[in-house]
């Protein structure tokens, strides 16, 4: 009985025309009395006024009355298992299980004209997968699906669009009589597919939103694997044409919408098939045939687990191994999305990128008929960076670029690149489309191609190192050993660099007065002239917020003064956004639709920012005009009588104090330091210490807080290894909310203590040094630790979902600043011994790398609250991506 639970009765001698039966038996003794049925008109029974796209229906328990659809349903017979329906002619009866009537199914309809029916999950149409014009290649008649093709050259790589059962059946014929008797074919979907019955053939149907049916479902949760979504929509499709006389409703033609939509006869689940059943099935008469399914995303680069499991393919087949039998022929290699354009072109380039490394280095590469000459495009400075980086980067990026154009017959994704490049920078005035901007929406584009291109690149040197270890390391682990390429992929988008001066004089960007960004919450203006002016006690360590000229001399005397008498004062300057003096107030540009969100700068040359703030500081004067100006209550205008950058403030100031040597090391807001800016904190302070051991160390940002505490600890850290480590007092016990996540006690920060050597004592020091930073800072209302869960703590209340990630991306971003300081205090230990010689950046390289650090950055999260798995902003890919989840206007060149 309770096997029969998920089974109907179908018709006995139904007069159904079908090409093949479906049986069901059901055993079931009806016991109680009947019930009478109310007998409805197909959808009456969930009809309600007005034309909603979908409504609830069925909402029934076996003791209701239920509603059936085929006018035939004649009583009820309820019994322990389910109600049994038996029809007027007593030719059918059916049970009408639990799980259908505790269904919310639903229905709708595409407009007014068109029939109401089921929708699939709730809210879904199927729409037929492909249709005619979409077959440019015109292949489909001839090979079996749209746009099938071979790569250029000899490799034997196919690509094609999704065919139907019997055009597939006809592709893998001709792929035999081609003699290839192994063939490995891959679905690059990531979408549910089902194939319906149709005449003599299975026709693949997709499930679509009224709002664009011509997209496809993509960016689902990993955790529901598409195949097992298909086997509910399948299930779904069968339950729905059971309730309406065994007829669902498609869509074949979605542009003009004739004679739609089309009555489609399911009889039984053998009417439907899944995806792996038309690909599987073939295994059974070509014993050489594999399938796997390797879902790619529409847009940008693959993740990690996506080569991965490409990668996992190639590791467990003997014949795409280097030590293959070189006497037998390679395997041919299909690849297929809904079109076979996009994601099959980005496949086909992989296995190209694969059979290069089974042809060898001895083997003359396949040649491409040269095009004719064009003018050589640039290289976007990002790929540049990367070919540098990598070993033999010009010939893993010219193999890259001949595979695009092998595989470019009916997509080149370089020359995608340019072209979204071109018609970003081609939009003059911005407007907007669907509430999106059409500048972002470009932007993302170029991006999004630029992002795909890069990772070809960087998955061609993987094949380079690691196919003759036999694939030793995963994608995934072989990145987080290279994690500077993370950093490399968060400098793609550097048109900041190239944003003109006169934006301001335009009034596309604002002025903004420091004293509305930064408030003196330490009360120090009075005494100091500076905002939140503070020192470590009992060490020659101050912070304050960005000086005016005037704030700058009255530290320096302070300093220099007869009770510190400090001769040699450096100081650090972390501002990575542009800073300028205009009329004795500091001000900074910002975007007038976001003035909270300071602009970075995306270089870490400060050349090249005092650059930028000397060509800003020119138009200003230059154009002699009245600005609008954002001050702590209200928008002024202002005409700019004097102007100074940073560097001609210290410039002025150098000449009555010798000793003052002034660095900018810009850091990034909320987020750790990177690598390599750590370095360059360590160089300043031991040059510093090597001219005088007294030397006093001032760090500024813009309000005296985030980055100045991070420098200021740092540098607390480096003179304890120069000068010895204080005595610790004992860790006291503390009784409040949180106590032990305020003691930075996270499971994630735990778990890196554990893998350090005495790791305790260096997690230990960290938080001395920031509880002697944070004691002058009370009135802040800024310690790092406390920071870290109380950001965190503020989700719950977050008013929209961008606030939410904003939120989290934040705490994400504390959290990380905080084991930063840790390791980099370890690696203070352990090189102490070598004098620093090998730098900070060298050693994530070549010792944390190796050790597992970025595999636990790389997993980034609360585990105590949540499963970081559940966010992309744990991997390193997109949280050094995102500095900020809020984008700001496009305004240079991408370059």
């Amino acid at each position: 009985m309770a096997e029969n639970k998920q089974q109907r009765k179908g018709s006995r001698g139904s007069d159904r025309s079908s090409s093949h039966t479906c049986l069901w038996s059901m055993g079931t003794t009806a016991s109680a009395a009947p019930q009478p049925v109310s007998v409805a008109s197909p959808l009456e029974s969930v009809h309600v006024n007005g034309m909603a796209d979908s409504r609830q229906s069925l909402s029934m328990s076996p003791f209701q009355t239920v509603n059936i659809h085929n006018n035939k349903a004649k009583s009820i017979i309820t019994n322990k298992v389910a109600p049994v329906v038996i029809t007027y002619n007593c030719r059918q009866e059916f049970q009408i299980h639990d799980d259908i009537l505790k269904t919310n199914y639903k229905v709708g309809r595409i407009s007014d004209a068109m029939p109401e029916h089921y929708l699939v999950q709730g809210e879904y149409f199927m729409v037929q997968d492909v249709y005619g014009k979409a077959d440019v290649l015109n292949t489909a008649g001839s090979y079996g699906a749209p746009n099938f093709r071979q790569v250029k050259g000899s490799y034997p790589l196919y690509g094609m669009g999704q065919p139907s059962l019997n055009g597939f059946r006809q592709v893998l014929q001709r792929l035999q009589a081609q003699g290839h008797e192994e063939v490995i074919f891959f679905c690059v979907r990531e979408e549910p597919v089902v194939f319906l019955h149709k005449d003599d053939d299975f026709v693949p149907y997709t499930p679509r939103r009224k709002e664009n049916l011509h997209e496809n479902l993509h960016g689902l949760e990993k955790e529901e694997l598409v195949e097992s979504l298909e086997l509910t929509v399948r299930k779904e499709l069968h339950d729905f044409a059971k309730l309406n006389e065994n007829v669902f409703y498609v869509y074949n033609d979605i542009e003009f919408f004739k004679d739609e939509p089309q009555k489609i006869s399911i009889t039984c689940e053998e009417d439907i098939h899944v995806t792996e059943e038309v690909y599987k099935r073939p295994m059974f008469t070509m014993p050489a045939y594999r399938y796997y399914r390797l879902p790619l995303p529409m847009e940008g680069a693959p993740l990690e687990e996506d080569f991965d499991a490409f990668v996992n393919i190639l590791r467990e087949s003997t014949s795409l191994s280097l030590g293959h039998d070189a006497s037998r022929r390679l395997p041919a290699l299909l690849f297929s999305c809904q079109v076979g354009v996009g994601r099959t072109n980005l496949a086909m380039i992989l296995g190209t990128l694969v059979m290069n490394r089974l042809r060898g280095d001895s083997q003359p590469a396949p040649q491409v008929e040269e095009a004719a000459a064009s003018e050589p495009k640039p290289v976007f400075r990002v790929i540049q960076s990367l070919i540098n980086k990598l070993p033999n980067g010009p010939q893993v990026m010219e193999e890259v670029d001949q595979a695009i154009a092998l595989c470019s017959e009916m997509h080149n994704i370089k020359e995608a690149i340019y072209e979204n490049k071109s018609k970003l920078e081609g939009i003059g005035e911005d407007y907007q489309i669907q509430g999106s901007s059409t500048k972002d929406y470009f932007l993302n584009r170029t991006m999004q191609s630029l992002e795909r291109y890069f990772y070809l690149i960087v998955f061609n040197a993987y094949l380079h190192e690691q196919y003759p270890l036999a694939f030793m390391s995963n994608f995934s682990q072989w990145m987080c050993c290279h994690a500077g390429l993370y950093r490399l992929l968060a400098c793609m988008d550097l048109s900041e660099l190239s944003a003109p001066a006169e934006l301001v004089t335009r009034g596309a960007r604002v002025l903004v007065a420091d004293e509305c960004l930064a408030l003196d919450v330490l009360s120090t203006v009075k005494e100091m002239k500076a905002v939140n002016f503070r020192r470590v006690p009992k060490m020659p360590i101050y912070g304050v917020a960005q000086p005016t000229s005037e704030a700058t001399g009255a530290v320096l005397a302070h300093l220099t003064d007869e009770k510190r008498k400090h001769s040699h004062v450096l100081w650090v300057n972390l501002q990575e956004e542009l800073v300028l003096e205009g009329n004795g107030q500091i001000f900074t540009p910002r975007e007038p639709s976001c003035l909270d969100q300071h602009i970075p700068i995306p270089s870490s040359d400060p050349q090249l920012i005092e650059k930028l703030e000397t060509s800003l500081k020119e138009e200003i004067l230059r154009a002699q005009k009245w600005l609008e100006v954002t001050l702590e209550q209200e928008k002024q205008m202002k005409m700019f009588k004097s102007c100074l950058t940073v560097q001609e403030i210290f410039n002025q100031h150098k000449s009555s104090h010798q000793g003052l040597v002034y660095k900018r090391i810009p850091l990034p807001d909320c987020c750790a330091p990177r690598e390599e800016e750590f370095d360059k904190l360590l160089e300043a302070t031991k040059s510093a210490l090597a001219e005088d051991s007294r030397s006093a160390f001032v760090f500024n940002c813009s309000n005296g807080k985030g980055r100045t505490t991070t420098a200021m600890v740092v540098s607390i850290l480096t003179l304890w290894h120069f000068n010895g480590f204080p005595e610790f007092a004992d860790d006291e016990i503390v009784s409040v909310p949180d106590a032990k996540y305020t003691k930075g006690e996270f499971e994630v920060v735990m778990q890196l203590v554990r893998l350090l050597p005495d790791g305790h004592r260096m997690k230990r020091e960290v938080d001395m040094a920031l509880d002697s930073v944070s004691e002058t800072m009370t009135p802040m209302h800024y310690h790092l630790r406390e920071v870290i869960i109380s950001t965190y703590r503020q989700i719950k209340s977050g008013k929209t979902e961008r606030e939410c990630q904003q939120l989290l991306l934040r705490s994400l971003q504390y959290l990380e600043r905080y084991m930063y300081l840790i390791l980099f205090n370890t690696y203070l230990h352990l090189e102490k011994k070598n004098s620093w010689q090998r730098s900070f950046t060298l050693w994530m390289e070549q010792v944390a790398a190796r050790a597992g650090v970025y595999d636990i950055l790389n997993q980034l999260g609360f585990s105590e609250f949540e499963n970081p798995r559940d966010t992309p902003l744990a991997r390193l890919r997109c949280r050094w991506q995102r500095q900020n989840i809020l984008s700001l206007p496009f305004r240079g060149e991408f370059i």
